[in-house]
């Protein structure tokens, strides 16, 4: 199982990954574990300082901007 964490506030951009973390995953077969994740204190512990922020499997993949669908569904079938 991948787990995949969405760091934000709840922005649009935020949500946006969310929504797309949740399509790759359905799209594609892939069992992950998304959880949202909202609270400053853990999203500064993973050392972001810009949301969205995503991380799978406890690896920071990217900060501060949208991954596209193929790299995201890349990430994902590389921590699975």
């Amino acid at each position: 199982m991948v787990v995949v964490k969405v760091l934000g506030s709840g922005c649009a951009r935020c949500s946006e990954l969310e929504k797309m973390c949740f399509n790759v995953a359905a799209e594609n077969n892939i069992d992950a574990d998304i959880q949202k994740i909202t609270d400053l204190k853990e999203i500064m512990s993973h050392g972001i300082m810009q949301t969205p922020g995503l991380v799978i499997n406890g690896k920071v993949k990217i900060s501060g901007k949208l991954p596209n669908a193929v790299t995201l569904l890349h990430w994902m079938q590389e921590s699975n």
